[in-house]
């Protein structure tokens, strides 16, 4: 990073302005003079902490370059394709159509939509749905049981023994266990 070292008493150094730089990857920030000019008054003035005039542009040439890439540049793009939808889009070419195969297919889908048929309407289908739809409200109805018997113990929820004595905590949670358990 750039520095000085120069007293600031020195006459010379009103010349140049100060410039503040950033070192992100030491977390500091330094002030640095920078200058052009015509002609030293002498040779005491200029120390090695300055940069000539071909050094400064030999450092700021580099600089202005890459921040005019970063800052003009444009956003990737895809690709010569980006645009177009792809191959799946296109239909492929058209087969030819045999007539037994037509035929089969036709008597198959004809078969299967009577086998459909059949089974939508068979006992055994009718039955099992009909045992599922209970067993999913008995479940339903377990799983709620369930939870109100843990809020009742814990004194939460909609079966809170809040305000109850003991004695009807008690009462009151045995009675639940014994309706759940009758189920």
């Amino acid at each position: 990073m750039f520095t000085s070292s120069m007293p600031i008493s020195d006459p010379f150094l009103h010349h140049f302005p100060t410039v503040e730089v950033s070192d992100r990857l030491r977390n500091s920030q330094k002030k640095i003079r920078i200058g052009f000019y015509e002609k030293p008054t002498s040779i005491s003035a200029l120390t090695n902490d300055y940069f000539s005039p071909s050094q400064v542009l030999q450092k700021t040439i580099p600089l202005a370059a890459s921040m005019a890439i970063l800052l003009l540049s444009n956003p990737a793009n895809a690709g010569i394709l980006s645009g177009s939808t792809g191959l799946e889009s296109i239909p492929g070419p058209q087969l030819p159509q045999l007539d037994f195969l037509t035929k089969f297919n036709e008597e198959n889908q004809k078969k299967y939509a009577e086998f459909d048929s059949r089974f939508k309407s068979s006992p055994i289908l009718k039955e099992l749905l009909e045992k599922s739809r209970l067993n999913k409200e008995r479940n339903r109805q377990e799983i709620q049981d369930k939870y109100c018997i843990r809020g009742a113990e814990w004194g939460v929820g909609d079966c809170s023994t809040q305000g109850m004595t003991q004695e009807e905590k008690d009462n009151f949670i045995a009675m639940l266990k014994q309706k759940s358990e009758a189920k």
